[in-house]
């Protein structure tokens, strides 16, 4: 038996005790991951074990087949740890970590890496409902709980290659300190090292994957980060994100957007007139969906320089114009209004004014010009408004220039990542994609930047997901003709643009 053929015959164990680096089934030598620089993985989450009360399944052996027809070479399993026990304290499920197991030997079987991370830990998931509480923070109990089961994970698999398995602790943290982050870390990493010193180990950054952790570098462990900005592309009408108001329609790049604040002499370092540059040949019916105000203010609409809609607003306690009304810290009140506005425009006019002459703030929701609709996609403190251009072709701010584009999310999103790899930490882009709702050509004018821009960085990544509505598989986009592809659809466009980088 030859050197070649031995190793494809060996398993994972005797490859690692013999320090022989592991082989893909068609023979390519799979890169050995170390927390100072991962292989740039590219593949895919698989989510059958995503959250046990809907999704407790065994993983699927063709994924894996056609993943490495293809030429992927990652997946990242996020799983609910009550897949595997109902309470954090109980033992574990053996059914499940079979399933588990087997997953494993499907990506060792087709050179596949397998990523293990918790979507929900004992003590937190992102997406936890209101009446939970996340104590992974800042109980040592729920701490402890998260350690047992993550040393339990590294003592059933140690042995296996690095190359095949890697663990990923938590998925998005929120916004806390990276010192408490990097704490409540600690028992876990110290669990799995005791058990299998040479695991490879990611951390997620903090503000859900956007940010790295710096305090985790002295752990010698890799971090990922996140490819969904911005949300408008990403996550555009998901019925799981708390949007108000209308949604406006995705374009890509996103060109500087209109705010939806409007601030009064009250504020005069944030005071400006939102100036919409129009060309009506007839008069117009105009209307602004006016949102919240804060204490008092006076809305003032302009039309060629003359007053076409003067409002007071003064929200007080009881019942009014709003739907709902609160006292202030700091005297007065603050109310929801979500209420329309109207005007005549008259023919002619070529500038829109809108301000709040006096008072404090307020905030819009949408304006309408006819049939025109004008959705405010920036929600920023203290941004000034600016003119903007009202034709045919959209809205778009007089003075050209993009909220977001391929440039912004390298020095957003990329650029900080790269600092904390220039200091020894591996980088992978754990989730990113699109929602399919989000206009397919948007879509992938949006990916082709995002995966140019992590090429060049070095960055691997795993779309979210593989079948379902991020994914190229069975994705229910209506704008899309799919390939009939195994009694499954799927989105070829997609495929050979990820397949191209």
């Amino acid at each position: 038996m030859n050197r070649r053929t031995f190793l494809k015959a060996s398993t994972g164990a005797v490859a690692a005790v013999l320090g022989i680096p592991a082989l893909a089934r068609d023979g390519r030598v799979l890169p050995d991951p170390s927390p100072h620089k991962l292989p740039r993985w590219r593949g895919f989450n698989l989510t059958e074990k995503l959250n046990c009360h809907y999704s407790n399944k065994p993983f699927v052996e063709q994924d894996f087949k056609w993943l490495a027809t293809w030429g992927f070479d990652f997946v990242r399993l996020p799983m609910d740890f009550r897949c595997w026990a109902k309470t954090p304290e109980v033992a574990f499920n053996e059914q499940t970590m079979r399933e588990i197991d087997q997953a494993i030997e499907w990506g060792k079987q087709y050179g596949i890496h397998v990523n293990l991370n918790f979507h929900r830990g004992p003590g937190y998931c992102v997406n936890m409902s209101d009446d939970e509480k996340p104590t992974l923070w800042t109980e040592p109990a729920a701490q402890e709980q998260f350690a047992r089961h993550w040393g339990i994970f590294a003592v059933r698999y140690k042995g296996i290659p690095s190359s095949y398995l890697s663990f990923n602790l938590i998925n998005e943290p929120r916004e806390i300190p990276g010192a408490q982050y990097a704490a409540a870390m600690n028992p876990a990493i110290e669990a799995i090292r005791a058990a299998d010193p040479h695991r490879p180990i990611i951390a997620d950054g903090t503000y859900c994957g956007r940010k790295p952790v710096p305090e985790l570098i002295p752990f010698g462990i890799a971090q990922s980060t996140r490819g969904y900005e911005p949300p408008l592309i990403s996550h555009y009408m998901a019925n799981w994100i708390h949007h108000k108001g209308p949604w406006p329609t995705p374009v890509w790049p996103v060109p500087v957007g209109i705010n939806s604040h409007l601030y009064g002499d009250a504020k005069p370092d944030m005071k400006s007139d939102l100036v919409l540059r129009v060309e009506c040949r007839q008069a117009a019916r105009f209307s602004i969906r006016v949102a919240h105000v804060s204490v008092k203010a006076e809305l003032l609409v302009k039309a060629g320089g003359a007053v076409v809609l003067q409002k007071q607003f003064q929200p007080g306690p009881g019942t009014g114009e709003w739907k709902n009304s609160k006292p202030t810290q700091q005297g007065g009140f603050a109310a929801d209004y979500d209420r329309d506005y109207t005007a005549m425009i008259p023919a002619g006019t070529r500038e829109i004014h809108i301000e709040v002459s006096k008072g404090d703030w307020l905030t819009f929701s949408e304006i309408r010009l006819n049939q025109t609709i004008i959705i405010p996609n920036r929600q920023e403190w203290g941004v000034k408004q600016e003119a903007f251009i009202v034709d045919a072709g959209g809205v778009r701010p007089a003075n050209m220039r993009y909220q977001y584009s391929k440039e912004t999310l390298q020095k957003e999103m990329i650029d900080p990542w790269q600092k904390i790899a220039a200091q020894g930490v591996g980088v992978h882009v754990g989730e990113w994609g699109a929602h399919n709702q989000t206009p397919h050509g948007v879509v992938l004018a949006w990916m082709r930047d995002c995966l140019e821009n992590w090429k060049a960085a070095g960055f691997g990544w795993a779309l979210w997901n593989f079948r379902g509505s991020f994914g190229i598989l069975d994705s229910d986009r209506k704008d899309v003709s799919y390939e009939n592809f195994k009694g499954h659809k799927l989105d070829r466009k997609m495929l050979e643009l990820l397949r191209a980088f």
